[in-house]
């Protein structure tokens, strides 16, 4: 069931960017940014693969991602800025935001500083839900902000650039994929099934 889910909403990425582009990349981009779970590790390696096949520019797809993640950001954020630390503790299981995930936030915060920002959007799944912990901590938007989109677009440019080399190397990787496909789909399955759980028992004991 789940690998049919995650075929699914791959084909739904690759059909929206298909058809809109760099603007397409955007929105699938900003989606995620608003703690929505579309993941970025499917969307902008595709984005590569259009560039490998000299469908879009490499700097273009970079820029989009990272322009999506700003505006995914802003909601989030403000959500954080206005509701605060309670109404996100009792309301954020709703924004997939568990208590855990707000004091992991706090702690790259008190040991980072405002340069958490910039360090948590090239890290997956932190990445997606650290606006609302900004928001809150009420840190200065234009540094947030900014932050945001240079993280993101390092994070961004590393996605497209694994896509542009899947593209190339395609023949190699579908022969691996069928050499060890089973393999490959159980591993995924394993992760994904403990994310899922840590994440979703982190939630109920919000």
């Amino acid at each position: 069931m789940i690998d049919a889910i995650l075929i699914h909403l791959i084909s739904f990425i690759e059909k929206v960017i298909t058809a809109t582009g760099p603007v397409g990349i955007s929105i699938l981009m900003a989606i995620e940014s608003c703690n929505i779970p579309l993941p970025s590790e499917a969307i902008l390696p595709f984005a590569g693969y259009l560039v490998s096949k000299g469908v879009m520019n490499f700097h273009v797809a970079a820029f989009a991602g990272a322009i999506g993640c700003v505006i995914g950001s802003i909601p989030s954020y403000y959500i954080g800025y206005y509701g605060g630390r309670p109404f996100v503790e009792k309301y954020g299981k709703w924004f997939l935001v568990s208590k855990k995930d707000l004091e992991d936030a706090d702690k790259w915060v008190d040991k980072y500083g405002d340069w958490a920002f910039f360090i948590c959007r090239m890290l997956p799944v932190i990445r997606t839900f650290i606006s609302l912990p900004a928001g809150i901590l009420k840190a200065r938007k234009r540094t947030f902000f900014t932050f945001t989109f240079l993280g993101s677009l390092v994070w961004s440019y590393f996605l497209v650039y694994v896509g542009v080399k899947m593209g190339q190397n395609m023949e190699m990787f579908k022969h691996l994929w069928h050499k060890f496909d089973i393999l490959i789909i159980i591993v995924c399955l394993i992760l994904g099934f403990i994310y899922v759980y840590k994440h979703f028992k982190h939630l109920k004991e919000s």
